[in-house]
């Protein structure tokens, strides 16, 4: 839709920077929002319904195929979610893969826009769960940074975290205990950080990610976090494992 918006505007402009360098008067353009859902489906165009066939089929030969398994639906939501827990660790442990050993992982509530059904798990599912194209990165943040990057996550209610993340905040969203590994963060130590790029540049309020040192954010498509994601899902496949995930106080409310 945006870029049926973006080829529709674009005469506009051009009419209108022609009228600008003759007139140099305003020009006011209006615009609309198309509703689609389920009120389309009520009388099929068998027309329309022929031409997009072959199309439907690269894209159900892309989408369709399998990619594990999970042992149950996999939701997200905060201050802490089974999906989210899961896909925090995902970061985490692909840290190897780059030569890298982050000590925690932090991937946005924002990012993670669809569930994961209980049974096979295709890899149109998991372009749901992450349909952006966020790449995973490496960061180093001081233990003060850090303690203001988990403030921060308690003022929105609280994000994705990795295994060994403990915090502690109030309803009213104020950072009360933070916790790694069963220590408490030292403020003048040093931490490294698995996330997506879109975090690192300090996006989704989480400013804390602009004191960052030390950036490891390789830019190949095979980074992006879908591909991440897949691959991690068709190793326990190989492995014979459902995958599993739950709630384990990472994130505690008081």
């Amino acid at each position: 839709m945006r870029n049926f918006r973006l080829l529709f505007a674009l005469p506009l402009w051009a009419m209108a920077a022609g009228a600008a360098a003759q007139e140099a008067a305003p020009v006011v353009t209006e615009r609309t929002r198309l509703l689609v859902d389920s009120r389309y489906d009520a009388a099929p165009d068998s027309a329309m319904a022929a031409f997009m066939a072959p199309y439907a089929k690269v894209v159900d030969s892309i989408m369709s195929p399998v990619v594990g398994r999970t042992a149950m639906p996999l939701a997200a939501y905060r201050p802490e979610s089974p999906l989210s827990n899961l896909l925090a660790d995902i970061l985490l442990d692909a840290g190897a893969g780059y030569g890298e050993s982050p000590q925690l992982a932090v991937y946005n509530m924002g990012g993670i826009r669809a569930s994961l059904p209980g049974g096979d798990v295709t890899y149109g599912n998991v372009l749901e769960v992450a349909p952006f194209e966020n790449k995973i990165c490496f960061l180093t943040l001081t233990g003060e940074s850090l303690l203001q990057l988990f403030r921060e996550m308690a003022m929105v209610g609280g994000e994705g975290v990795s295994r060994g993340v403990e915090l502690r905040v109030t309803r009213g969203g104020e950072l009360v205990g933070a916790r790694l590994g069963g220590r408490e963060i030292d403020p003048a130590a040093s931490y490294r950080v698995a996330t997506i790029d879109y975090l690192a540049e300090g996006n989704d309020r989480l400013e804390a990610f602009k004191q960052k040192s030390c950036l490891n954010s390789p830019r190949a498509k095979e980074n992006d976090t879908r591909y991440i994601i897949s691959a991690y899902f068709r190793k326990m496949a190989a492995e014979g494992k459902a995958v599993e995930a739950k709630v384990e106080g990472r994130i505690i409310v008081e």
